[in-house]
């Protein structure tokens, strides 16, 4: 059993995707590195594989937990103790990464899960984000006007679930990052509606999006 019938009940989906998480940060690797040193798909561990098609939940298996425990050396009691505890919060007015929009999709910028990575940010400072991953992005020309216009702060976050009607930044795996709304997804593909109505929606297939991440406050 692990750490007690009390942090079992605790260990939820995002909780142990969570800790997945946390150990390729604490040994200095991205989601998709430390699936490789497990010598699991890169992709293994990627945002886009943690729901199915048609959006229910995907729990990484055992073997996989146990070849990423013995790649970095951690221990069970470790794995554990980060999926059973609450997701940390930022303090008050901690500073977040800070990026441009458009420079979001020229890569370096995000990991394949679209957690932030890398020294080029500038940052912001922000009252309180309950993800320790959360970043903030600056809205750059009109194009997402009359909802968002140049200059706007978008504070994103990576670890909150999405569900349709959520304004959302989407990152496609030709690069192309973008604000939108989630209308639905099926599965096989999801459906985006513009913010600005003079630009269309959009229906992509899954297998075109990189990662998925919901706008939890903007500066308008």
């Amino acid at each position: 059993m692990i750490a007690g019938a009390d942090s079992l009940k605790r260990l939820t989906h995002d909780r142990i995707w969570s800790a997945i998480d946390a150990l390729a940060r604490r040994y200095g690797l991205t989601a998709s590195g430390l699936a490789k040193r497990s010598g699991l798909d890169a992709t293994a561990f990627n945002k886009s594989k943690r729901t199915t098609r048609d959006g229910r939940p995907r729990w990484p298996t055992t073997e996989s937990i146990a070849k990423v425990l013995e790649a970095t050396g951690a221990t069970l009691d470790d794995f554990s103790t980060l999926a059973s505890t609450e997701p940390r919060a930022n303090a008050r007015n901690e500073p977040i990464p800070l990026i441009g929009m458009t420079q979001a999709g020229a890569g370096g910028f995000f990991d394949d899960g679209g957690y932030p990575v890398g020294g080029g940010w500038d940052h912001v400072r922000f009252p309180r984000v309950d993800d320790e991953n959360a970043y903030a992005l600056e809205v750059t020309g009109e194009s997402m006007a009359p909802l968002y216009r140049n200059g706007d702060i978008l504070i994103v976050s990576p670890n909150a679930a999405t569900r349709n009607g959520d304004r959302v930044v989407i990152r496609t795996t030709d690069g192309e990052v973008m604000a939108k709304t989630l209308v639905r997804r099926t599965a096989t593909t999801i459906e985006l509606a513009s913010l600005n109505p003079d630009h269309p929606n959009f229906v992509f297939p899954l297998d075109r999006v990189e990662w998925i991440a919901r706008i939890i406050w903007a500066s308008q």
